[in-house]
């Protein structure tokens, strides 16, 4: 077993299994509500390969490719919905540039873009765990016009598919509804691409 301190009190013990994937185990003494955007990004940095390598372990070819998109926030994003998890933000390339305009009205984003959002969370005794994988497709007018042509899927923090209703998510992301359904990561963390 492997251990070592990350400067802000995260712990990162890899411990290696039967099937000799890494498993990474990290964790904080700082409450989630009190961390800092540095200690967010470094519990980030811990998890991420293990975040990672579960996602691609049943073989989603969106799982492999997603780590390859551009990023849309700087720190991974603690508020909202999606069971108020660390969330980092991919988009592909289809729909990169018109997502991280950030526009909050008359939003179009180009059918095949597909967006990722990797979570984590921390518990109440500071131990760091993996989130779903979720997704969200835009698809053409008429595969999805009850939710705003947008398809959400999700993966298990090992891979495995999640089950999932399509109204489920779009009951929430319909509160976006001049910005095509996106929520954005939060404002101070957004990549900045275009001058406002």
């Amino acid at each position: 077993m492997k251990s070592k301190r990350i400067s802000f009190g995260v712990v990162c013990a890899a411990v290696f299994g039967f099937s000799g994937a890494a498993y990474a185990e990290c964790t904080t003494d700082v409450a989630k509500d009190d961390l800092t955007d540095a200690q967010v990004v470094e519990i980030y940095e811990c998890i991420k390969g293990e975040l990672r390598a579960g996602y691609t372990a049943m073989g989603d070819e969106r799982a492999a490719a997603y780590p390859s998109w551009g990023s849309a926030a700087t720190v991974p994003g603690g508020i909202g919905n999606h069971g108020s998890r660390f969330l980092t933000t991919f988009v592909n390339d289809t729909g990169y540039l018109e997502y991280v305009r950030f526009k909050d009205a008359d939003v179009t984003m180009p059918v095949g873009t597909v967006i990722a959002k990797e979570s984590f969370n921390v518990n109440k005794k500071g131990i760091v765990k993996r989130g779903p994988l979720f997704f969200m497709e835009k698809v053409a007018a008429g595969e999805a016009d009850e939710f705003g042509n947008w398809v959400y899927s999700a993966l298990q923090p090992k891979g495995k598919p999640m089950k999932i209703k399509q109204k489920f998510c779009n009951d929430c992301h319909v509160n976006f509804a001049d910005q095509d359904s996106l929520g954005y990561p939060e404002e101070d963390y957004r990549i900045t691409v275009f001058a406002n």
